[in-house]
Parts: structure tokens; sequence; C-alpha cells
């Protein structure tokens, strides 16, 4: 792998590698990048083949075509790539074509050679553990099939180039697959192996025990001896057996490690296997003594009494349950009205000294609203440390209130460790804003809005438009200034009970 000097200094053509560039002399356009390995110059899209008419997966070599030995690297790569084009199993995407710089690659693509293989539907393997990693037998059965992909490979001599989570996608059927092949020139089939024992730890524990994981991913946690711990050591209820085989997968020493996939399938199916036995439930035969006052054949009973009895019971259950759902619907309606969007405060935002206009004359009169406008983009605004939950930060503006963005939860108080921290939204176009409502359930969240002159500002040349304290629910603050910006940074100054703020949804509304 080449280090990071030798592609730092590289930079393809400006506004060639991006959604809706051309690459392949105009056959494939660029849809969505899934991902990069930046140290490799390699880089992941989803492309559109302009010939065939469908979606392909492209792995496209970047670098400069002076430079003879990335030149190289890259003539080694679609070389192992063309190799891997006569392997046919269900855990890889089938490699279609290698084209090559001169042959299918102008000369000002920036581009030293793609790997065109059939596009994988369904999930980014990161999205999958964003939330929180995966329970252990789900892991195994999502793993297997790759390693049932690396064992047939290495078996024919061939190597996968597993190095990377987001060369792997999830496909529709619950599979793991290798969705970018591609393997770098360096890699050998002990690289395959130790691959799937990297994405095991991520299944397990959402961290990248390797060196160059994607951004967002915390690296794994290592012991004195600078030896990554074991899986277990971060979630005791992993199996200990599946703990062991990430770890093994990923030494480096020939004794003790799992050195061929079919070592790790094997481990892979005894979990899951045990995970299928604690799943079936045996059904408890209980036995009853039958006194023959419920199930009999005998005809029913035509005692007054008894029946008198009966209709006093029914009618006594009916009361009482009418009772029961009237006082149910009151708590549901009394529940909509205190904690849903309609039911949150509306604050009055104003920015710090302009409660009043010039000459002391009245305040001018709020912004009238005109709709809602969603960000072209939204990401999370940080100014120390590491940025809180960076892939989870499009979930403020998805427009689902079941999703939300958190921070990360602190020890102290803002601004103790930072000044604060948030989400900068940015739209197509500069517009002005009426009102931003925040739905929250952080009770306490003290936030500002504020107008930037950029998507990556210095926080002093931000100005603030807004501010409020947010209630459980709905908090709308409305802004008496409708300045047009482009970019909105949403900060958090004081965070919420427990040191952590979550916001579920925000909502930017024009002003006429």
């Amino acid at each position: 792998m080449p280090t990071g000097g030798e592609q730092a200094g590289y930079r393809p053509p400006a506004g060639s590698l991006v959604p809706g560039g051309l690459v392949g002399e105009g056959r494939y356009r660029l849809l969505a990048q899934c991902g990069a390995e930046p140290r490799a110059g390699v880089q992941f899209w989803r492309a559109r083949d302009g010939q065939l008419r469908r979606d392909v997966a492209l792995t496209l070599l970047t670098g400069s075509p002076a430079d003879a030995a990335a030149v190289e690297r890259a003539r080694r790569v679609l070389e192992r790539a063309a190799h891997t084009a006569r392997l046919d199993h269900p855990g890889t995407a089938r490699v279609l074509d290698v084209v090559a710089p001169g042959a299918g690659i102008g000369p000002q693509e920036g581009v030293l050679g793609l790997v065109i293989a059939d596009w994988s539907a369904g999930t980014d393997l990161l999205d999958v553990i964003a939330e929180h990693p995966l329970p252990p037998g789900t892991a195994a059965r999502l793993l297997e099939p790759l390693a049932a992909a690396v064992d047939q490979a290495n078996h024919t001599g061939l190597v996968l180039g597993i190095d990377h989570p987001q060369r792997v996608r999830v496909t529709p059927d619950g599979q793991l697959r290798l969705a970018f092949p591609g393997p770098l020139a360096h890699a050998g089939m002990r690289d395959d192996v130790r691959g799937l024992g990297a994405v095991l730890y991520l299944l397990l524990t959402g961290r990248w025990p390797l060196p160059d994981g994607p951004e967002g991913v915390p690296p794994a946690p290592r012991g004195h001896d600078g030896t990554v711990l074991p899986p277990a050591a971060l979630f005791p209820y992993i199996p200990l057996e599946l703990s062991v085989a990430a770890v093994r997968c990923l030494a480096e020493d020939a004794h003790g490690g799992i050195r061929t996939g079919a070592a790790l399938l094997q481990v892979l199916e005894r979990a899951r296997l045990a995970d299928d036995q604690t799943q079936r439930l045996v059904a408890l035969e209980e036995e009853y003594e039958d006194d023959g006052a419920v199930w009999t054949t005998r005809p029913p009973s035509n005692d007054k009494a008894q029946r008198r009895k009966l209709a006093i019971g029914v009618t006594a259950l009916a009361v009482a349950t009418v009772g029961v759902l009237a006082w149910v619907g009151m708590q549901l309606i009394s529940f909509f009205d205190d904690g849903g969007p309609s039911g949150g405060p509306t604050i009055t935002a104003t920015a710090p000294g302009d409660t009043t206009a010039a000459g002391g004359a009245p305040t001018p009169k709020p912004v009238v609203p005109a709709g809602p406008i969603r960000p072209a983009d939204i990401k999370v605004f940080n100014v120390g440390g590491t940025p809180d939950n960076p892939r989870r930060a499009n979930r403020a503006v998805d427009g689902d209130p079941g999703t939300a963005w958190r921070t990360d939860t602190y020890k102290d108080q803002f601004p103790a460790l930072k000044p604060g921290v948030g989400l900068m939204a940015s739209f197509a176009e500069p517009v002005s804003l009426a009102e931003v409502a925040v739905d929250s359930p952080s009770d306490g969240t003290v936030v500002e809005i504020r107008s930037a002159p950029s998507a990556d500002p210095e926080l002093g040349d931000t100005k603030v438009i807004g501010r409020a304290t947010l209630r459980a629910g709905q908090t709308k603050l409305q802004l008496d200034r409708a300045e047009p910006t482009q970019h909105v940074l949403v900060w958090i100054t004081t965070l919420g009970q427990g040191n952590r703020s979550e916001l579920s949804e925000i909502g930017f509304i024009r002003a006429q």
C-alpha cells in the first residue's frame, strides 16, 4: 500500500470524479460515491453504464500518469482483478471488465484504471452497524457467504482484496458481498483472511481493527502491548469462540492464527447453529385438571339463578371495560397534546442586541413564513476533538422523527471540553429563513441558530440569528430577521440531561 505522501500530492482534475461526472471516455456516469481508500488512491462508486443502460460498481484507481510507481501499481491491480473474473460465487460481485489508460480511459480523466463489476443492491455495511453492533448469531450469518467466497477463491489461487469495509455491502437477502473487487498490488491470500477477521470484529463491536479505517468508525482498542483487544473484552455477551476467532484472523504471526477461510467458516457455522438452537423455544405441556366446568359436552344449565349471576357479572365487566377504555383514551389525548410536535413550546429567538431597532425603535415584526425548505447537505460541525456521530447527521433532516442525531455523552457540561457542537445545514442557494423548528426529547438543551459564510467556517465568523432552550417535544424558533444565507448552523451550547443531547428532526421554514 502506498504511503500517504505518494497519493497526497495528486488530485484528479476538478469536476471529474464527482456525481454526474463521466469516466471511461464517457461510458460511465458517476452516480454516488460509496467509499474510498485515500492512502491507496482507490475510490468506490455506483455508476451508470451508458451503453448497456444498467448500474455497475466501479473501483477507480486514481493517481498521476507521471508517477511510474502508481501506474505500475494500477496495472497490477487491473491484472489481478481480471483473474478474479472467472470466479462465480454469491459472496462476491462478478467482475465484468477492467479498463486501462489508452484502452477506454481518456488521458485527462485522472484515472489510472477501472474495475467494473455487477452492482450489488442492498445496504452499505457501515450503515448496518451505525446504530449499534450486531448480535453474534446475526454477525455469523452475514459473514458466512463472504468467508465461503474467500475459501473458494484461495483454493484457486485468487485474491479478492477484502481490505476495507466500504468494499462490502449487505444484500437484500441478508448476506455480505464483496461489492467492489480489485485486490491491491501487494495483497495476498492471508490478507483476505485478515480482512474477514476485521469485518467480523466490526460487526461484533462497531469498531475497525485495521489501520486506515473509514471516517466516522472508531478504531479498535488496543492493550499495553499494542495488540487489538478481543471483542468479548468490550461486550462480555459475545461468545468466546467467536471473539477469539476474530482476533486470530487478525494475528500477524503464523502460530495460533486462522489462515484460511475454511477454518473461519467452521467457527461461523458453529456460532450460527448455537444461535439457532437458542432461538427455538419448546412449548411446555402443562397439565390441567378437567373439572367439567369449562370444557363439557353436557347441555347448558337452565338454572335461572345461575343465569342471573352470569348476567350481572357480564354487565359489571362491560362497565369496567368502558371505564378502562375511557381512561386510556384520556391518557392518549393527554400524551399527544403534551409530547407531540404540535404541543411543543414556541419560542421567539432573536440575535443578541437585535431586540430593538437603531435609536430605540420598536422591535421589527417577525417575518412571515412561506413554507418548508430542505437542506441539500447536512454534516456535523465540530471545533475540537472528533465529530459526534458524523454518519448519523442526516437523520436530523430525514423527515422521520423516529430517527435522530445524538451528541456524544460528555463527562462535563460545555464549555469544559469544547464550546459546543452542532449541525451545519447547506442549501442549494441562499435562502431567507423565518423559522427553525427543532424536535428533541432533550429538555434543557440550549441551541443557537447561526448564519455562516461557508460550510466550514471559523465559529467566530458565524452570526447568531436565534437562540432558545429546547423543551421535550417541538420547539419553534421564530427569526425576526430574514437575511439570506446558504449555510445555517444549529449550534448546541448547553447539553441536556446526562450531558448529552438528541435532535430528532430539524425543520427550516422559508420567509415570504
